[in-house]
């Protein structure tokens, strides 16, 4: 017999099921009394199965089998769990990462589209760090002009050179989560800033990447507003190049959330169904075993 119950997600007892009955609440209970004839070998135990790293149940298998004499009725009941809570996972990765970091900012990088603004947010919130995106720090620094206008009447270099002047400053900065632009892994000099904390790669896969931004459109993101073809297929081609060009340098961070892998982790069949606390928890984990690594890496 298997049973939900939360966080022990499935309950397996090897009883005699014609003397038992599940009850609603999800309680085992024995309907008669065991016999002699019952009696099975005195012995209760259980394993736990391994834990998958993941925002779901773990699983716990528990084998019994009893001996009792004399006993006119014998009840098993199970505890109710509530259902596990995410949020609450979030919080305690959150704790665990917090003093290692020492004020140390978060950088994000990674394509267009793979979410570090979103995720940025939420580990801002949940580290207690003020969240900071480099686009928009470049935006305001040229006097509120959006960054594809910014493209358009300055051209890409003058954008990748303010964009460094950003990072430059924010580098200066403690407690901070930064998002950054898709291309700002291109320039060297710009990891020689990012190395003043801890560069974490979203990396997407492009089927997915392409979806989100065809789902908003490509007005906003000046290095697919002159492909041809519908949005999906605009969106893909480029950032298929754009990825090709780039991979290598987005390799160099010092921790990665693969969505492919953590999908498959988690038993999901399409990246597309990992909600931004998943990623969130995930890269927190990845942080804090880039940390551990560093930290252990200097004290031998």
């Amino acid at each position: 017999m298997e049973a939900n119950f939360g966080h022990l997600q499935h309950l397996s007892i090897r009883i005699d099921f014609g003397t038992v009955v599940r009850k609603p609440s999800g309680s085992v209970r024995f309907l008669q009394p065991i016999s002699d004839r019952q009696k099975l070998p005195g012995l209760v135990s259980a394993f736990q199965q391994p834990l998958r790293l993941s925002n779901r149940c773990r699983t716990v298998s528990v084998e019994t089998s009893c001996y009792r004499e004399n006993i006119s009725d014998l009840t098993l009941e199970t505890e109710i769990f509530h259902p596990f809570d995410k949020d609450l996972l979030l919080k305690n990765k959150s704790q665990e990462v917090r003093p290692l970091l020492n004020g140390r900012c978060i950088y994000l990088v990674g394509m267009m589209g793979s979410g570090k603004t979103t995720i940025g947010k939420i580990l801002a919130r949940e580290l207690g760090y003020t969240f900071s995106d480099s686009d928009t720090l470049v935006e305001q620094d040229v006097g509120g002009t959006s960054v594809a206008d910014i493209f358009k009447l300055h051209g890409e270099v003058f954008f990748r050179d303010k964009e460094t002047e950003v990072l430059k400053k924010l580098s200066l900065m403690h407690g901070f989560v930064i998002s950054t632009g898709g291309g700002i892994v291109v320039r060297p000099i710009n990891w020689k800033y990012m190395r003043n904390g801890i560069s974490i790669w979203l990396d997407v896969p492009l089927e997915a990447l392409a979806k989100r931004i065809a789902a908003v459109g490509t007005d906003s993101r000046p290095l697919l507003h002159h492909e041809s073809g519908n949005a999906y297929m605009k969106a893909f081609r480029r950032l298929s190049v754009l990825l090709e060009e780039r991979g290598d340098a987005y390799a160099n961070a010092n921790a990665k959330v693969c969505l492919g892998s953590l999908a498959d982790k988690l038993g999901l069949s399409d990246v597309c169904n990992l909600t931004p606390a998943d990623i969130a928890i995930e890269a927190l984990v990845q942080i804090r075993h880039f940390l551990e690594q560093k930290d252990d890496y200097a004290t031998t």
